[in-house]
């Protein structure tokens, strides 16, 4: 599962892993997160390092950007000529070139 000969990382991936940790009460963030968090650094050495974008949270741009590959530069041109303000941004973002 680790060896990937794809350039995006996670297109031959067997499997996909995704730990997703939901509750309520705010006094629970700390040890939800943690477990998630300890349970993604488990499993990560197996992991072929490449990510899906709606699989994405909060991560920041260059997660984002390992996303989409070699992709990317050509995304951020068409969002420059379609959306140079980058008004459709509430998502895993690609900021205009």
């Amino acid at each position: 599962m680790r060896a990937s000969h794809s350039p995006y990382g996670n297109r031959d991936a067997a499997l996909d892993c995704f730990p997703v940790a939901i509750w309520d009460d705010p006094a629970d963030d700390e040890a939800n997160m943690r477990w998630a968090r300890d349970l993604w650094n488990a499993v990560r050495p197996f992991s072929t390092g490449g990510v899906y974008a709606n699989n994405l949270g909060d991560e920041g741009d260059e997660r984002v950007r390992e996303a989409y590959g070699g992709n990317y530069a050509r995304l951020a041109a068409i969002k420059k000529q379609y959306d140079p303000t980058n008004f459709f941004r509430l998502n895993q973002n690609i900021r205009p070139a």
